[in-house]
């Protein structure tokens, strides 16, 4: 909520929102996350206590939380602090997605550029990239957190952020144990060669048929075309029959007529490390972005967060998580009295694509491609209203449009995706890169102050 002049309110109950706006003293500023403007009230004639921010990173998600702290006077005359949570964003990011068609882009680069050509010397290594580089399946994820950081401050009078840091151990996850001292320097291969751990580790045997005394090559278990690594957990013999045949396939679909063997390999196999490894690149530069709103970053351990979520009897989710981050003294009475029970999921979905093209699957150019992306008004992402007069839609509907340069545009709702014509559509709100949804929160703390 918003006073006169612009300055951020206490948020205020969405019954109290709905009342303000049927009596005409305000007006809607935003439709997603929903915000007001106050036409009669400024900054100097409210009162306003300040809000916290917290924020709990993830690899494939973030959860954001507003919340606010009061002291109270339990039974026995002590003060404790209860923390209420006001609203609470999960933020799903789209790393992998950029990921992915970063090495088809990759790909397609290297196809125009080594067919039907002369032989050209690889280029050596030599470029130098600025300092604090992030490659942009990594910068997204801190881009779309501190955006989102940053409308909450506009729309909410935070005064402090508090940020969920941890940093994760990858070479005692990869062991599966915690290691100590010198253990550290010392990894499987430690001295010997891959082929050779790899012949000590299956008995110079195929990991799939079990042959013996036949050649033996090298096969990723996991795909590198989906996903897996180079890492000697993912590696295993196979015979070169084994190996042809299973090619590219996962391995639960090759050995689904041996479900033993299948047991065997996918035991010996470690969790990925790709998530580990992007909140231990991505953490530092989060937090010095965020330092940039210019509020007081404060950083907690992430056992902190899991003690106080536990203690407090929340479900596990991204939003209960940031929720709990930040310090409570349980010992002294400090609770979580209140969650939001509806959670605002915000999907990045983007902006649309600069290419030039759509190709094929093999990377030849299939059609051309509208240099325009507004048409009629609209641009693809926008929030509108349709005002369907007739047909099987006749209605009122509000959802994302999906623009088309004859006018005829697609509107997606919660009850389907149906055809529109420009002129029946009100916009709303603007695209702004992100696909908006709502989802019931998880398990309620076992405490009788939750609403």
């Amino acid at each position: 909520m918003l006073s006169e002049d612009g300055h951020p309110l206490m948020p205020c109950h969405p019954a109290r929102a709905r009342e303000l706006l049927r009596k005409g003293r305000a007006v809607v500023v935003r439709q997603t996350p929903f915000a007001i403007r106050l036409k009669d009230r400024t900054i100097a004639e409210s009162a306003v206590d300040g809000v916290q921010l917290r924020i709990d990173p993830g690899s494939k998600g973030t959860g954001l939380a507003l919340t606010d702290e009061k002291k109270e006077t339990g039974g026995d005359g002590r003060v404790v602090a209860a923390r209420r949570g006001l609203f609470s964003i999960e933020l799903q990011h789209r790393g992998d997605q950029i990921h992915h068609t970063m090495g088809q882009r990759a790909g397609y680069r290297h196809r125009r550029r080594s067919a039907h050509c002369r032989y050209r010397a690889p280029r050596s290594n030599n470029r130098s990239v600025p300092q604090g580089w992030l490659p942009p399946s990594l910068r997204h994820r801190v881009d779309t957190t501190f955006s989102l950081a940053n409308r909450l401050c506009r729309y909410a009078p935070v005064t402090e952020i508090h940020l969920e840091r941890t940093a994760f151990d990858t070479h005692s996850m990869s062991a599966g144990r915690r290691l100590r001292g010198t253990e550290h320097a010392q990894g499987p291969l430690a001295g010997s060669t891959t082929r050779t751990y790899l012949h000590a580790e299956w008995n110079s045997a195929c990991a799939y048929c079990g042959a013996t005394g036949v050649p033996l090559n090298i096969d990723h278990v996991r795909p590198r075309s989906q996903g897996g690594s180079n890492r000697v957990t993912n590696l295993v013999l196979a015979c070169v029959p084994c190996n042809k045949t299973k090619g590219n396939r996962p391995v639960e679909s090759f050995l689904a007529q041996h479900p033993d063997r299948l047991a065997e390999i996918i035991g010996r196999l470690r969790a990925p490390l790709r998530d580990a490894a992007v909140m231990n690149a991505t953490q530092a530069r989060l937090a010095e972005t965020l330092d940039t709103l210019g509020k007081p970053v404060h950083a907690w351990p992430g056992h902190l967060t899991m003690a106080n979520r536990v203690t407090t009897g929340l479900g596990k989710s991204h939003t209960l998580d940031a929720l709990a981050v930040g310090h409570l003294d349980h010992e002294a009475g400090d609770a979580i009295v209140r969650f939001p029970e509806r959670v605002l999921v915000a999907k990045a979905t983007g902006r649309g694509s600069y290419a030039r093209t759509t190709p094929d699957r093999y990377g030849f150019p299939r059609l051309r491609r509208s240099r325009t992306k507004q048409h009629f008004g609209y641009v693809t992402g926008d929030l509108v209203r349709a005002v369907v007069p007739s047909g099987r839609w006749t209605g009122t509907w509000t959802g994302r449009v999906s623009v088309r340069a004859r006018g005829q545009h697609s509107l997606s709702t919660t009850l389907g995706r149906f055809n529109v014509r420009h002129w029946n559509l009100r916009l709303l709100q603007r695209g702004d890169g992100y696909g908006y949804s709502t989802r019931p929160e998880l398990t309620p703390p076992a405490s009788p102050k939750n609403s």
